[in-house]
């Protein structure tokens, strides 16, 4: 099937649409009705008639936005009525939901009348906390922003105008800065001057480029203050009209240093592009066709040619999704007024300064693993990146409350921290560790330093005050690679090749010399990263490391594990992964290291995983997992379990609830528990469980991850005499960045 066939298949499914209304509150029983209905409902509908503002509280009306549109200018379909444009507005409500989780009832007013659509609009309030207003041809698009925006006392913005414009603005910031120009001195070009271009125009000039240096052109030409005095209906351009005579698109583009593409396709030659200043920066923003074809811009010069398009198959898309989510998000979270012109340059200088960060590997292979860095390729963010949220948001969030349109104050770093958990319970619960990482940073041994994600990881470690890392590898690839990927850091290295390594081989002979190893054995094996870096933590010249990116996970476990060893009290380590689902978050043990635990195994494992659940600031309550509750079935399987929770029911200097053998579903939920075993110790349902064997809990894991939903952070090593732990070998960077905290936070611990 064609692509117009597959997205009507996609529309039709069962049921009709993209968007659907759920309950955020349970309505299982007869009381749940009569809270959310008759008669408990009138308790909050008489706190909001006291006071409205408790609207905010009681009601969804803070984290609703309408969007509003007569379907009088859709994109690339034009005037198509109100009907028609539902499914385009349903997709609007998608990606305020997908990307800022922002909940939305999509309007569509069939009225033509501008006064009266805005009118309607305006008496909607009670029901929204903003208005996106979507897909309005101009002029009347002017008047109705601007007539709401003074009637309404919340954020309304139309995104066809500013939308653009802010995207577009981020990317010129980056292209000026790439190309050594400036605002100040910039000369814009402007073919179209509709709704976007006319916002994109006086968006500009708010981030510096003057008036005067910007030339509008519509089909007529250049727009001229001779035209306007004539009657041109171009009224809301009138600071850019030109002073001069006039002239055709091409007469304008001459000398320039940045065309500004919002009209048809094709409308731009290779010739007009060469006529234009050094290194220009061309922004052909026409759909699906933009004003002249990527290949013919960048192939018409030598030299360099920064070019945005709106579309997604080439480089630097100018999309509107990277704005409006999360400026509404920003501006609904303050309880703003209004989305002012602080707010708007607020987001594009958020986006322009994220252009220029690392980015992280879920985003680059979203994007079929193309290179994403800084530079004429890379101006804007890519759509996709999560950081978005809480970088874009937040500073939307901080500009309103500097320009004194928001209603309640705000905490950066808490509000930040609260973005992050909409990304997903896996981001809050390592808010938590992280922050504790941060409280007191730790020397951490990375022990395959050489490899590119490790120098990326080390980079955010330093930049977020995790860690002091230590990289293991050859120093000068390690300074070639950080300069190529434009980190701008100078990390410590440990380089097996240049320097003075005696005193570590003399420790792991001394370590290992009754262990089968030779002195000319250990001066070779300090070579090996992975012992270098256990040596190192062994002897105290670091306080942590992590490995295994790049080996299996046993060969990456058997230096630690024969260097550092196991922790005075314990005989074993174990491989934990925490997995976060919506509203829960278990840990699973052990899924790793012990094939074949016995009761002593499983006592031990249970100990240290309720431990690591504390770093978390989790109270543990431990399930010994079989498949047997409680004595149904007794064999020498169902017997370890059994013996291992007694055993830890037993010892007074346990502090946590324990309880086995059961079966998993008896485990987590709380119903089946306290029906059917209301003896058991749990006074929950588990969040700590232990698994029978290795087998179990890494299948276990697994399809949790892969049919649950649930997110995975880990493995975290447990029981080790000092913080270690193992990666897996094609871990992201955000994962290291994840187990250096754990790892730091383990090492604090160590220390107490």
């Amino acid at each position: 099937m064609g692509l117009d066939e597959d997205s009507l298949e996609y529309h039709r499914i069962d049921p009709p649409g993209k968007i659907e209304i759920s309950t955020t509150k349970p309505t299982n029983t007869q009381r749940d009705l009569s809270l959310a209905y008759s008669p408990g409902v009138a308790a909050p509908c008489n706190e909001i008639a006291a006071d409205p503002e408790r609207a905010y509280t009681y009601t969804t009306k803070g984290n609703m936005v309408g969007v509003v549109s007569n379907g009088s200018a859709v994109l690339g379909l034009g005037d198509i009525g109100a009907q028609a444009s539902k499914p385009v507005m349903e997709g609007k409500g998608v990606l305020f939901k997908r990307f800022a989780d922002i909940d939305v009832f999509d309007i569509e007013l069939d009225e033509g009348d501008p006064a009266a659509f805005a009118e309607s609009v305006a008496r909607m309030e009670p029901t929204f906390g903003g208005i996106n207003l979507e897909d309005i041809a101009g002029p009347d698009c002017f008047e109705i922003e601007s007539y709401l925006r003074e009637e309404m006392d919340i954020p309304v913005f139309h995104d066809d105008q500013h939308g653009t414009a802010i995207i577009s603005g981020a990317a010129l910031l980056n292209a000026v800065d790439i190309a050594g120009k400036s605002l100040e001195r910039l000369e814009v070009v402007f073919a179209g001057a509709g709704a976007a271009a006319t916002a994109t125009a006086h968006f500009y000039h708010s981030l510096g480029v003057p008036a005067d240096n910007v030339t509008m052109c519509d089909v007529d030409g250049i727009i001229t203050e001779d035209r306007m005095a004539e009657g041109d209906p171009h009224t809301y351009i009138e600071a850019f009209a030109s002073s001069g005579a006039g002239g055709e698109l091409a007469d304008a583009m001459a000398g320039a240093d940045v065309f500004v593409g919002l009209s048809v396709g094709g409308i731009v030659s290779e010739e007009m592009v060469r006529s234009m200043a050094s290194d220009p920066i061309i922004f052909a923003m026409a759909n699906p066709d933009p004003e002249i074809r990527y290949e013919a811009a960048k192939g018409a010069r030598e030299d360099t040619v920064i070019m945005a398009t709106g579309r997604s198959d080439y480089p630097n898309q100018v999309n509107n999704v990277l704005g409006f989510p999360f400026i509404f998000r920003g501006a609904l979270d303050v309880r703003a007024t209004e989305i002012n012109e602080e707010m708007k340059v607020a987001a594009a200088e958020a986006l322009a300064d994220l252009a220029k960060q690392d980015v992280p590997d879920a985003v680059v292979k979203a994007y079929g693993d193309q290179p994403l860095q800084f530079g004429p390729e890379y101006i804007i963010p890519k759509p996709l990146d999560p950081r978005i949220l809480f970088e874009v948001s937040g500073a939307v969030a901080e500009a309103a409350v500097e320009s004194g349109v928001a209603r309640d104050d705000l905490d950066r770093d808490a509000y930040r921290e609260e973005l992050e958990a909409r990304l997903g319970k896996s981001r809050e619960m390592m808010r938590v560790v992280l922050n504790k990482a941060k409280s007191d940073p730790k020397r951490l041994v990375l022990a395959e330093g050489d490899d590119p994600k490790m120098i990326r990881a080390a980079y955010q470690i330093v930049e977020e005050g995790i860690a002091e890392p230590v990289l293991v590898g050859d120093k000068r690839s390690i300074w070639e690679q950080s300069a190529d990927l434009g980190l701008d850091f100078e990390p410590e290295i440990v380089d097996p090749i240049d320097d003075e390594l005696s005193p570590y081989a003399d420790r792991l002979y001394e370590l290992r010399k009754r262990k089968g190893v030779t002195r000319r054995e250990a001066e070779g094996m300090v070579y090996d990263g992975n012992y270098l870096a256990s040596v190192m933590v062994e002897m105290g010249d670091a306080d942590a490391m992590l490995t295994g990116l790049t080996n299996h996970y046993p060969t990456a476990l058997r230096p630690p594990l024969s260097v550092v060893g196991t922790a005075d009290d314990s005989e074993y380590a174990a491989g934990v992964y925490m997995l976060t689902f919506k509203n829960r978050v278990v840990f699973v043990a052990d899924a790793t290291v012990n094939q074949a635990p016995d009761e002593d195994v499983l006592e031990e494992v249970a100990r240290h995983t309720a431990d690591l659940a504390r770093q978390f600031n989790v109270d543990p309550r431990v399930a010994m997992l079989s498949y047997s509750d409680f004595g149904t079935v007794d064999n020498e399987g169902t017997q370890k379990p059994r013996e291992a929770a007694r055993r830890l029911r037993e010892d007074p200097a346990v502090e946590f609830p324990v309880d086995g053998e059961m079966q998993a579903d008896t485990a987590v939920v709380e119903d089946m528990l306290t029906d059917d075993y209301p003896f058991s110790n749990l006074e929950g349902p588990a969040n700590v469980l232990v698994f029978p064997n290795l087998e179990a809990g890494n299948i276990a894991y697994k399809l949790l991850q892969r049919l649950g939903g649930a997110e995975a952070i880990g493995p975290m090593l447990v029981g080790m005499d000092k913080p270690v732990h193992v990666l897996q070998r094609g871990d992201e960077v955000k994962d290291i960045v994840n187990l250096a905290g754990v790892a730091v936070v383990d090492a604090q611990s160590n220390g107490e």
